[in-house]
């Protein structure tokens, strides 16, 4: 065995890799693009936070026991990643989501109540694109992908369980 290889961390690097391909491949048959920000954002089908912390722990439960305590370790961080992905991060992502839909109706609003009165056309246009500057600066969007459903942290889980016990087999 090489000095330098670590079964659990390479499973954790693994799973999470392997889900980010998984989610960007659903992206692109979805939207028919490729997203770099899909593939190393946060949120979607699977979640990679999920396949990360839980190829750790089933790697360190298959190497050390499951009684150990670097199991205990690892099988607490993984229930706090994913709890925290599934609940706190997923309402973060509902807020983000319903404040830039507020965001978008207050401009809307804004334009409605500042239409300008008969003017030449070139100063329509100069206010018109003074506006749509304007406009660009208040709708930077906050990000809506943030957290899971549970069963996108299931299918993360399921991922990482599987490479973390593959990859450690060899190992023993």
């Amino acid at each position: 065995m090489d000095l330098f290889y670590n079964a659990p961390l390479t499973a954790a690097l693994t799973s999470w890799v392997v889900a980010q391909l998984i989610k960007n491949l659903g992206y692109i048959i979805r939207y028919r693009k490729v997203s770099i920000e899909r593939f190393l954002g946060a949120g979607g089908m699977p979640s990679s936070h999920s396949a990360a912390v839980c190829a750790l722990a089933a790697a360190l439960g298959r190497m050390d026991g499951l009684a150990s305590t670097t199991f205990a370790l690892a099988l607490i961080l993984a229930l706090v990643v994913m709890y925290d992905a599934s609940g706190v991060r997923r309402a973060a992502g509902m807020h983000a989501r319903e404040i830039n839909r507020i965001k978008l109706i207050i401009n809307k609003l804004d334009e409605e109540l500042q239409k300008p009165e008969e003017k030449t056309p070139e100063a329509k246009t100069k206010e018109h694109k003074a506006k749509k500057q304007k406009l660009e600066k208040r709708m930077e969007h906050l990000k809506e992908f943030l957290g899971h459903s549970p069963a996108e942290v299931f299918f993360g889980a399921m991922i990482g369980i599987g490479i973390g016990i593959i990859v450690v087999t060899p190992v023993l």
